[in-house]
């Protein structure tokens, strides 16, 4: 999502170039591409896929909504599984409309973890919860911090859920360098994603990921934390930025590997 302006073919070519040895993919342009070509491409060059992005969505309380949200969940692990990597990576979802109960929505997150996380677990797919910073609590995930995420992970065997750890969602919690251990000890980070924050946020907010060095993060700090944890797994880059995206896609692609030697290597 980083450089979605780039076709996959392409995506995958410029990853060649600049030596990026895999590739975080999203449902959307896997499905534009098609899932089995997709799926031949990056293995056909050699490239990892490192997750799939996304699942979750999981707080509906209409039934046939609740029904739905499961079945396209089950579709992502089968897309995951096709692809190759071991990670979905969830957005648990916001408060359904009307709705003030977050307990109620975190509950019906860890239900539908229930129903998930063995089927995930049958095709090699772990389930990574994704908290999200609090401002997107009310419309996209009702999980803000890292503590939140694990309470919900650890209901449930690790080869089954686990967490993301995103330095855009949680570099502001004075909790959550003890939450990456606190991870690491039972073996849940299942991905650990770069992305710097930058002031104003846009309008909608959503798309205010900062390329890297270009904000407030230390993102060498949160590298040696969760390397403190045993995390050895890819370091992925996820930036949502219309600015990055109204540029050339291949040169944003050298413009982040660089940065990423610059300030995280």
């Amino acid at each position: 999502m980083t450089v979605k302006q780039l076709s996959m073919p392409e995506l995958v070519d410029t990853c060649l170039e600049l030596g990026v040895p895999g590739v975080g993919l999203w449902r959307a342009p896997v499905e534009t591409y098609g899932l089995e070509e997709t799926a031949k491409l990056v293995r056909d060059a050699g490239l990892a896929v490192t997750t799939l992005c996304r699942g979750g969505f999981f707080t509906a309380i209409d039934p046939a909504e609740r029904a739905e949200a499961l079945a396209d969940n089950r579709r992502a692990i089968d897309e995951a599984a096709t692809l190759g990597t071991d990670t979905l990576v969830l957005v648990s979802g916001g408060l359904p409309a009307g709705s003030k109960d977050l307990h109620g929505a975190r509950e019906r997150i860890a239900d539908a973890l229930g129903e998930l996380g063995p089927y995930a677990a049958a095709n090699g797919v772990r389930l990574a919860i994704e908290p999200l910073h609090p401002m997107y609590a009310s419309d996209r995930c009702v999980v803000s911090t890292l503590t939140q995420a694990l309470d919900l992970a650890e209901r449930f065997p690790a080869n089954q859920v686990g967490v993301a750890v995103d330095t855009y969602h949680i570099w502001w919690d004075d909790q959550a360098p003890a939450q990456i251990a606190r991870a690491g000890a039972g073996d849940r980070i299942h991905t650990f994603q770069l992305a710097d924050w930058t002031t104003p946020l846009p309008e909608g907010v959503l798309n205010g990921r900062g390329q890297i060095g270009d904000g407030a993060i230390d993102m060498r700090e949160w590298k040696a934390y969760v390397e403190a944890a045993g995390y050895t797994g890819p370091i992925e880059v996820e930036l949502f930025n219309d600015g990055l995206w109204a540029r050339d896609g291949r040169e944003v692609l050298a413009e982040t590997a660089a940065r990423f030697v610059e300030h995280a290597a």
